[in-house]
């Protein structure tokens, strides 16, 4: 069974950071698609960042980039999001998720082809 448990959120001023952090078990990590999604009250689950299994391949949601960079590391069983220059409209609770069928080279914002999701850390930006 794969776990997957984030850490890093927290409340941060507009135009602050925070790295958040994504523990992933499983012996497989090394081949495991990962991604970032966030979820804000009232609106639906959306797509922020993903990467391939060595981290050659990156993808990001069109309001982040240039503010967020998503980076692993297979020894550690870790991926990350380093999100700079907060905004309030980030705030949201931020899902780590993994697709564990994926090619080597495939990134995806698909919702659908991620099988593990962790519980989630809450971001919250003041202005």
């Amino acid at each position: 069974q794969v776990q997957l448990v984030e850490s890093g959120g927290g409340l941060v001023q507009a135009g602050g950071s925070l790295r958040l952090s994504c523990a992933v078990s499983g012996r497989t990590f090394s081949r495991y698609t990962m991604a970032w999604f966030r979820q804000a009250p009232g609106k639906e689950r959306e797509f922020v960042a993903a990467i391939s299994w060595t981290g050659a391949r990156t993808q990001y949601a069109d309001s982040v980039k240039g503010r967020f960079t998503i980076s692993r590391d297979n020894a550690k069983n870790t991926v990350f999001l380093q999100m700079n220059s907060l905004k309030p409209e980030d705030t949201a609770v931020y899902y780590c998720a993994a697709d564990p069928n994926s090619f080597s080279s495939v990134v995806t914002n698909e919702y659908n082809e991620y099988d593990y999701w962790g519980q989630g850390t809450q971001v919250t930006v003041s202005s």
